[in-house]
């Protein structure tokens, strides 16, 4: 079976003495920077209640949230018993092992309170967040990729990748197909329609869209991804993160039948 061979990439960066930076880490800092920047870009050109401080100073927030919520949510949902027994393992996220829907709560949590604290709008707060957000996500996924981790399903589709640690097999490089879906193409619909329609005028919309868009992606690349856990509703298949999908798309599309433009 032929496969294209891993690309000889060090998931190090560089070193300084004992310092290691890893792609991983650099692909979140460039992801809340970039998304930080299109916030700033948003708010100053739209009419809206929020100023652009109120995005300079959530940074510390959002990083709170994202790499606190990301590790527990990992850990509390698919490898558990592993950290038990290896708890100074839980500080070494340069390792990989981050959660999107670990990562969301925590974000969540850090937005309701910021905005309670500065009396601002958490939904039209929210929603310069989702159309940002496929920015990091994207990034994020090249990272799995560079890692080596959360790879497909053996597979002899032309651009099949033999990675590393994978038992010699051909595999999907589903870690791009979602750098690709959860981030250019979602990227790309929430800007369109936050520049070419009203909807950033109904704050919650956008945010809707972008749980609906998330799930979506990240439910049909579950059908090429190296499956974490298999669960059998009545006897249809679903992976853990099929199931964790589905109640984003039933929230998202009750939020968008809800919000009036």
């Amino acid at each position: 079976m032929f496969a294209i061979p891993f690309p000889p990439i060090n998931p190090i960066l560089f070193e300084l003495g004992p310092l290691k930076v890893h792609w991983y880490g650099i692909a979140y800092v460039i992801g809340i920077l970039l998304g930080w920047r299109y916030a700033i870009y948003l708010v100053r050109h739209y009419a809206t209640s929020l100023k652009e401080q109120h995005f300079d100073d959530f940074i510390t927030w959002l990083v709170i949230g994202i790499v606190a919520g990301g590790r527990l949510g990992h850990i509390a949902i698919y490898e558990f018993d592993y950290y038990l027994h290896h708890p100074l393992e839980i500080l070494m996220t340069w390792k990989g092992g981050m959660s999107f829907y670990g990562g969301l709560v925590g974000v969540i949590i850090s937005t309701l309170i910021y905005c309670k604290r500065h009396s601002i709008n958490p939904l039209e707060f929210a929603d310069v967040m989702a159309a940002a957000t496929p920015i990091g996500l994207g990034l994020g996924r090249v990272a799995n990729f560079i890692n080596g981790e959360l790879y497909g399903r053996v597979s002899d589709v032309p651009w099949a990748v033999e990675f590393p640690n994978a038992g010699g097999f051909a595999r999907h490089p589903s870690q791009l197909y979602e750098a690709l879906l959860e981030g250019l193409v979602l990227w790309g619909v929430l800007a369109f329609l936050w520049h070419r329609t009203n909807w950033h005028k109904a704050p919650g919309k956008i945010t809707g869209l972008f749980l609906i868009g998330y799930a979506v992606s990240r439910f049909l690349v579950e059908y090429v991804r190296e499956p974490d856990t298999v669960y059998y509703l009545i006897s249809i298949p679903f992976t853990t993160g099929q199931l964790l999908a589905l109640p984003l798309i039933g929230l998202g599309a009750f939020w968008l039948r809800c919000r009036k433009a």
